[in-house]
């Protein structure tokens, strides 16, 4: 039987689903919801479309595979509420107010209980035990470091620049918003992340293999949707720049082949506790 913690993630997830549809359907069909600036608008058109065709079903899919006692599906459904948790807070706080703002908020708040909710229900030391010891930690927790401090690093030059020159980055102009949302939500959700796990993967340390994963799972859907949101741009027609998918594409790819290995390193016969 499933652990109250995990009863709980798995209710509220099911309404976690139901928001991520509404919203991301609402922002697809509803042309009068945002009313950002075309930049950020038609952005916004590109991550409801992978929000609502890729992650709300594969979130769902990883719920059902849970329920029937996949340790796999557990890990993907933890990395889809993570995705939930960061994709929810750019709408938050980086949309222009609409009337969804609400609901934006209890997704948000939804979506961080249900992953607490979730990771307390885990036995870590005893998933681990089922990973293969052929699994390739050094060059996934490499690839993790790589991402952590390519983007930490480019956000803190970011800010250095502007300690300099006094000049807001043109990025930042280009959104319409006070603040480098991007960056805030990196530096804290992303890169800190991926560097404990990283280190604690190569340590060979349960909670490394658990978040190794998850990072990797949603950072793989959620380089999707920001290729989405850049080709809408392109297509929409405020933005003529390609240049990000060089970007997007190889860190989602990585994040998808990493990932994939990950989870396969599990032997089929695991059960969750």
């Amino acid at each position: 039987m499933s652990s109250p913690p995990r009863r709980t993630a798995r209710r509220l997830s099911v309404l976690i689903a139901v928001l991520m549809a509404l919203t991301s359907g609402a922002g697809l069909f509803s042309h009068e919801l945002y009313r950002d600036n075309a930049l950020v608008a038609s952005s916004w058109y590109g991550t409801d479309l992978v929000t609502l065709v890729v992650a709300t079903p594969l979130l769902v899919v990883a719920l059902l595979g849970a329920w029937g006692g996949s340790r796999r599906a557990i890990l993907v459904w933890m990395g889809m509420l993570a995705y939930s948790l960061y994709n929810s807070a750019f709408y938050l706080f980086g949309a222009a107010f609409n009337s969804l703002f609400l609901v934006y908020a209890l997704l948000f708040t939804l979506s961080g209980f249900a992953l607490v909710f979730g990771l307390v229900s885990l036995d870590a030391t005893a998933l681990y035990r089922r990973v293969q010891s052929d699994l390739p930690v050094r060059w996934i927790s490499g690839f993790m470091v790589f991402v952590a401090v390519a983007l930490g690093g480019f956000y803190v030059a970011l800010s250095l620049q502007y300690v300099v020159t006094g000049q807001v980055p043109a990025m930042i102009d280009a959104v319409g918003l006070h603040t480098n949302l991007i960056a805030a939500l990196d530096l804290t959700m992303v890169v800190p992340v991926a560097l404990l796990a990283a280190v604690w993967l190569w340590q060979e340390r349960p909670w490394g293999y658990v978040w190794a994963t998850i990072w990797c799972v949603k950072g793989a859907v959620y380089m999707l949707a920001l290729s989405a949101a850049t080709v809408a741009t392109v297509v929409v027609g405020p933005s003529d720049d390609w240049g990000q998918l060089f970007l997007w594409v190889p860190i989602g790819a990585g994040c998808l082949i990493a990932g994939g290995v990950l989870s396969r390193s599990l032997r089929p016969d695991s059960r969750p506790r």
